[in-house]
């Protein structure tokens, strides 16, 4: 069966399957992919991505280990990124926060991918979250393509936990929004 991913986001999956397991393996809990990333992964690639937003606690020991795996901090002129690379992804990886969406997210409904091509695993937003997360974007007027993922995201994904993902939408729109904006 082939994969629904393009082969280069694939790859940076796998190689992030190893990281996470590494810190586990440290005795960390495991980064949480969010952002793009987490949408590209949802969408089988129906959205694509430049780089992977990581939430950990612990960026130091994190960092550390990507450096075990061959990520490189790129300097010079030009290069101007917080993040790191790996020089065969050509994907940005980045910690962008301590926890998701500053802890508003239900611990529970955070997933995690096992055997991803490899012996490790991952830690990922819910569907749920990033939704909502799209919707708080594109309620405060910075994104306003944000409500087509949305959209799309939903149709991807319809056996979502609608309850949930209603109450985290009002919670990241101010109340402005809730499901029935996306659905249909």
């Amino acid at each position: 069966m082939t994969s629904p991913y393009r082969p280069e986001f694939e790859a940076a999956l796998g190689l992030f399957a190893q990281v996470s397991a590494a810190m586990r393996a440290r005795g960390f809990t495991r980064p949480v992919l969010v952002g793009g990333a987490a949408a590209e992964y949802y969408t089988g690639s129906m959205l694509a991505t430049g780089d992977f937003d990581l939430c950990s606690p612990v960026q130091a020991e994190l960092e550390e280990e990507m450096q075990r795996h061959g990520f490189i901090k790129p300097s010079g002129p030009g290069m101007a990124t917080r993040g790191w690379i790996h020089p065969a992804l050509h994907l940005g990886f980045e910690v962008v926060a301590d926890v998701p969406m500053d802890g508003n997210v239900d611990r529970d409904h955070i997933l995690l991918v096992e055997n991803f091509d490899t012996d490790g695993a991952f830690a990922i937003i819910a569907v749920e979250d990033l939704i909502a997360d799209r919707m708080g974007q594109y309620a405060s007027g910075t994104a306003r393509d944000r409500i087509d993922q949305a959209r799309l995201l939903l149709r991807l994904n319809p056996d979502v936990d609608k309850g949930y993902l209603d109450r985290r939408i009002r919670e990241e729109s101010s109340g402005d929004y809730g499901i029935s904006d996306i659905e249909g």
